[in-house]
């Protein structure tokens, strides 16, 4: 295999298909001393509490919707918002912020790349630098000390404990500095670049515009206090809270339950039932085998609307160098019988 290091802002090439060795660092790979991390300083309470409502008012939204829906059926307009918001979001995530910032999965022009970065930004789960650094710090350190949000390590075999772990991974994470990532550290090549972090800093007023932008569309189409306030709740909070906990599942769910295919050195899963709603992030042990893939389903039958994306923008050649991982190296990290569902042992 020949290995490739994309560079952010290659000069574009005509569309090309090679198999790239680049990853993060192997997740099985533990540093001699996580002294040599450095500091952090303690999250504010300011930090925690602006955590702890972009958590709690999207389900507050959901029940807002349910007092809308008493007594008014919920209309193809206001699921098309819902929709629409949902899928431009997901794909900012798991296209942008996953496959092309994190893992350099594939290169594309400028312009997309901040397209991408705007959309991740608008699912609300923090700028691009935090999230790519906390992400690259993951699979750096995955299922280990160090891994900002493992169920496994510091928890312990129990039932209870086990349930504590899920919560950890699944939202606590949020609420600790215990493991999050230095971005001059682990995101140091997306700091350098001005324009992706003049939109991380520009993260506040993102966030305003992807709750703005569905209530405005509500107000015209379906008119007044009411097209507002519902376009508000759908396209903002019930699709910021639908999405949050898609996301959260990879980190939770898909550590504990599920099948391994490939030899990872960690824990995750392949959850299949997952896959339509997370773009495709849910066959996570194949991601943790091959990092460096674009596509995440690596069968057939594997749904991953993610790389159905990168494949069409390759089609259109917006993309290139996209990453592929052969069957030779695929067949190489097998694991007897890992189509078999099971939970950690």
């Amino acid at each position: 295999m020949t290995a490739t290091s994309p560079s952010p802002h290659a000069t574009p090439r005509p569309r090309s298909t090679p198999v790239s060795s680049l990853r993060p660092p192997p997740a099985g790979t533990q540093p001699a001393a996580l002294s040599a991390e450095p500091w952090l300083p303690p999250l504010s309470r300011a930090y925690k509490a602006i955590n702890l409502v972009g958590i709690v008012l999207p389900l507050a939204g959901l029940v807002i919707a349910m007092l809308l829906l008493w007594n008014r059926m919920v209309g193809l307009t206001e699921l098309g918002i819902l929709v629409v918001g949902y899928l431009a979001t997901g794909v900012g995530i798991t296209v942008g912020f996953h496959r092309l910032f994190t893992h350099r999965s594939f290169q594309t022009s400028r312009a997309l790349r901040y397209t991408f970065a705007v959309l991740g930004e608008m699912a609300v789960e923090g700028d691009v630098l935090a999230w790519v650094a906390d992400h690259r710090k993951h699979h750096r350190f995955s299922d280990r000390r160090g891994d900002p949000h493992s169920p496994h390590v510091g928890f312990g075999d129990g039932a209870l404990e086990g349930l504590k772990g899920l919560w950890h991974a699944h939202t606590g994470w949020l609420f600790s500095q215990a493991g999050r990532a230095d971005r001059d550290k682990y995101a140091k090549d997306l700091v350098a670049d001005p324009g992706l972090s003049l939109i991380a800093r520009l993260f506040l007023p993102i966030v305003i515009a992807s709750l703005l932008l569905p209530a405005a569309v509500g107000w015209l189409l379906l008119g007044g206090w009411y097209g507002f306030v519902a376009g508000l709740v759908w396209g903002g909070a019930i699709r910021i809270f639908l999405l949050h906990h898609v996301t959260f599942s990879i980190n939770s769910i898909c550590h504990v339950w599920g099948r391994r295919r490939f030899t990872s050195g960690d824990e995750s899963r392949n959850v299949w039932w997952l896959s339509w709603l997370s773009f495709g992030e849910s066959w996570h042990n194949n991601h943790h085998a091959f990092p460096s893939s674009a596509f995440h389903g690596l069968r057939p039958r594997e749904v991953d609307p993610g790389g159905w994306v990168i494949r069409a923008l390759e089609r259109a050649g917006l993309v290139w160098r996209v990453v592929r991982i052969d069957e030779t190296r695929q067949a190489a990290k097998l694991v007897p019988g890992g189509d078999r569902w099971h939970q950690r042992d």
